[in-house]
């Protein structure tokens, strides 16, 4: 059995709204996926940046004089990881709405597919039943030509041939005695 959407002629709108759907959904996919890299090499860039500001971090408790001057970059990586936060919280944020409206998009498509399957299933049914009912009609319709009409023109046909016969025997010249004599043709039997 075929899925209901390959049995859609490419002529329905419900076709292509399907089509369009599901364009749709490839995209999201796509920027689904382009967002979840962006994030994953941002998550990779903040590790390394975590493993060398840690080593940096213990050289600044032995060097004094470079306390300072790590202290500045720490504010400047603190501000770009802010920076990233807020991008991140952003693109998540941008990626729940998406899905929100996929969610919105999917339960409506269903809803308009059951609708369209109960309709489809409705309309069999009539069918079926008109299909029945025509059978009926006609079975009906001949049985009553053949009680009414095919079996008294039956009889009347077997009448007529009878008095048909009957008038043959009745015009009939008479038969010749069997005392005379009949002609060569009369003999000839073929």
């Amino acid at each position: 059995m075929t899925p209901l959407a390959l049995q859609m002629s490419t002529n329905d709108p419900m076709f292509w709204v399907m089509v369009v759907v599901a364009v749709s959904f490839v995209v999201i996919a796509v920027a689904m996926v382009v967002v979840a890299v962006i994030v994953g090499r941002l998550v990779r860039t903040v590790v390394r940046l975590e493993e060398r500001v840690e080593p940096v971090i213990g050289r600044v408790t032995e060097l004094s004089e470079q306390v300072a001057q790590i202290a500045q970059q720490g504010k400047e990586v603190a501000a770009q990881v802010g920076t990233m936060s807020g991008h991140l919280s952003t693109a998540t944020m941008h990626f729940s709405e998406s899905m929100a409206m996929v969610k919105d998009e999917v339960r409506e498509l269903k809803q308009l597919v059951g609708r369209s399957a109960e309709m489809a299933r409705e309309k069999v049914e009539l069918m079926s039943r008109t299909f029945d009912e025509t059978h009926r009609e006609i079975s009906q319709t001949t049985t009553f030509v053949h009680s009414k009409i095919v079996e008294p023109a039956r009889e009347i046909a077997a009448i007529m041939a009878g008095v048909r016969r009957g008038l043959e025997v009745l015009v009939a010249p008479p038969p010749k005695r069997i005392n005379e004599t009949y002609g060569e043709d009369e003999l000839f039997i073929g």
